[in-house]
């Protein structure tokens, strides 16, 4: 496939700034990272229902819910994840770009790819945030059965089976799962974001 080369970015009248100015508040992407079933999505969904409550503008980008559309045409191979990510990470720096404070839920299981998509913001506008829990505990909640399914042979390149999963080495927030509550995570996140003045 052949790439466009006769395109210029076009810088909009109304700056990022701007809509900080006029929404009272800052921009980000919380990125959370973790294996399936470490209690990602449940966690982003719950900080974006408190951002909503308190006035912030807020998004949520699902895993699931991206693959049922932009990413539709993507698998699992190595390179398909790397270019799911990639795609993401677009879609996020746009919603930051609006203003907004976006959380992503992608186990994102590459180091190389949350770098990159790292590099695409300024500081501070990338907020790592590992969902740490033991393997163990994820396959014993296991809501969508699909570590049963793993081990079964039944889903290839399963990350944390038989594909790998890279921890973060310098996150800017570590959730711990399997010790703290959903609210519990929330309040810790919150913390920081308040601590950087994003909100």
């Amino acid at each position: 496939m052949s790439k466009a080369t006769n395109i210029t970015w076009h810088t909009s009248t109304v700056t990022k700034t701007d809509r900080h100015a006029q929404n009272g508040h800052g921009s980000s992407v919380l990125w959370f990272t973790g294996l399936s079933g470490s209690g990602k999505s449940t966690i982003a969904n719950a900080v974006s229902n408190e951002l909503f409550r308190q006035g912030i503008n807020e998004y949520v980008l699902d895993g699931d819910n991206i693959r049922h559309g932009l990413n539709r045409d993507l698998g699992f191979s190595d390179y398909d994840r790397t270019e799911n990510i990639r795609r993401i990470g677009e879609v996020a720096k746009l919603f930051v770009d609006s203003g907004s404070v976006v959380t992503t839920a992608f186990i994102s299981p590459f180091r190389s790819d949350r770098e990159q998509v790292r590099a695409l913001f300024e500081q501070d506008e990338f907020i790592e945030v590992y969902v740490q829990c033991p393997i163990e505990e994820c396959e014993r909640r296991d809501p969508k059965q699909l570590y049963v399914k793993a081990r079964r042979g039944e889903i290839k390149d399963f990350t944390g089976i038989d594909s790998p999963y890279e921890a973060p080495e310098r996150p800017e927030i570590t959730i711990r799962s399997d010790l703290l509550t959903v609210q519990e995570a929330v309040k810790q996140i919150f913390r920081y974001l308040q601590e950087k003045n994003i909100i």
